[in-house]
C-alpha cells in the first residue's frame, strides 16, 4: 500500500511563567500539539470517482495514516484493510501545506457505508441516546460479531506490571503530561505497539488502524490497555476491533460497562499498582495466582 505520511512533530515549545511560593520566572515548556484532521475517501460511484469528506478531528500530529484506516474501520465505513487502495496527504485549496488533510482512496467495487459516517451514528438507531439500540446497532457492523472465543489465562503479576510498563512507554505524555494513550499487549505482557493523542479515541483509532493495515484483527489474544478512563466510546471500537481484554488505568462508565457485558469483553479498570478492579469477566477469561 502506498503512503505519504508526512512527519509531524506532536510536541511545541511554548514561553511561560512559573509560579512557585509566590515568586515567579520565565520558563520554557512542552505542550502537546493539537491540530485538526479532515479525513475524506475517494470512492468510485456509477463509473465515476467521487471524492466525499468524512471526518475533522482534532488530534496530534503524526501516524495520521493509521487514524484514518482505524476511524473508517471502527466507525464501520470499511470492513477490511483490503478495501483501501491508497492513504495519502493532500493539499486543499486554502491549506499552506497538506499536513492537515489525508485522503483514503478505496479499492474499485469497494462501497463505504456512508450512512456511518456520522461519529454518533449508533445512536440514532434507537429513540434517542437509550443506550441498549446504541449496543444492537454495533452488532449490525461488526465483523467479529460472530467470532469464537479463545481461552484467556493471565497471570496477576502480568497485569501488575501493565501500568508502569505503559507510563514508560509513553514518550511525549512524559514530555507533556497532556496527552492520552492506548497500547496493544501481547498475554505475556510485552508490549506490542502504543500510541498517543490528544484525544483519547483517536488514539485508540491510530492503534487499531496499526492493527488493521498489519492484519493482526482480531485482537482475542491481546491485551488492550486504555490509560485513562473506559467510555462507552472507547469499548465500541473495542468491540469493532474484536478486543476480549480491555484494561483501563480509569474508570469505565455505565454503558462501556453494558457494552462489554453485551459483547462478553472483559473489563478492568482503576488498574494501579497491585489493585484492580474486574467490572465484567468473559466465561473464557482466567487469572493465575503468582506462582
Amino acid at each position: 500500500m502506498e503512503t505519504r505520511a508526512l512527519a509531524n512533530k506532536a510536541i511545541q515549545q511554548v514561553k511561560l511563567v512559573r509560579f512557585r511560593d509566590g515568586s515567579s520566572c520565565s520558563d520554557d515548556d512542552d505542550v502537546s500539539v493539537e491540530e485538526p484532521l479532515e479525513i475524506s475517501i475517494s470512492a468510485f460511484e456509477e463509473g465515476s470517482n467521487t471524492i466525499k469528506n468524512i471526518s475533522v478531528t482534532m488530534r496530534t500530529p503524526g501516524h495520521d495514516t493509521e487514524l484514518a484506516a482505524g476511524f473508517l474501520f471502527t466507525e464501520g465505513i470499511i470492513d477490511r484493510a483490503s478495501h483501501i487502495r491508497r492513504i495519502q496527504h493532500v493539499v486543499g485549496t486554502c491549506d499552506r501545506n497538506s499536513s492537515n488533510r489525508i485522503l483514503v482512496e478505496l479499492n474499485p467495487g469497494v462501497v463505504p457505508r456512508l450512512q456511518n459516517a456520522d461519529r454518533n451514528f449508533y445512536t440514532t438507531s434507537s429513540c434517542g441516546v437509550c443506550g441498549k439500540g446504541s449496543i444492537e446497532a454495533i452488532k449490525t457492523v461488526s465483523i467479529f460479531r460472530c467470532q469464537a472465543n479463545e481461552p484467556i489465562e493471565i497471570a496477576l503479576d502480568t497485569l501488575y506490571l501493565l501500568s508502569e510498563r505503559l507510563r514508560s512507554s509513553q514518550n511525549n505524555f512524559s514530555a507533556t503530561g497532556g496527552i492520552h494513550a492506548a497500547a496493544i499487549f501481547d498475554l505475556q505482557g510485552r508490549l506490542v505497539a502504543l500510541r498517543e493523542d490528544v484525544g483519547r479515541h483517536n488514539a485508540l483509532d491510530k492503534l487499531i488502524g496499526y492493527a488493521l493495515l498489519g492484519e493482526m484483527l482480531p485482537l482475542k489474544c491481546h491485551i488492550l490497555l486504555l490509560s485513562g478512563r473506559a467510555s462507552f466510546e472507547l469499548i465500541q471500537k473495542a468491540a469493532m476491533a474484536g478486543a476480549k481484554l480491555v484494561v483501563a488505568i480509569g474508570a469505565p462508565s455505565s454503558l462501556a460497562i453494558s457494552t462489554a457485558v453485551e459483547f462478553n469483553i472483559t473489563l478492568l479498570g482503576f488498574l494501579r499498582g497491585h489493585s484492580f478492579n474486574i467490572y465484567h469477566a468473559g466465561d473464557y477469561f482466567t487469572l493465575k495466582d503468582p506462582e
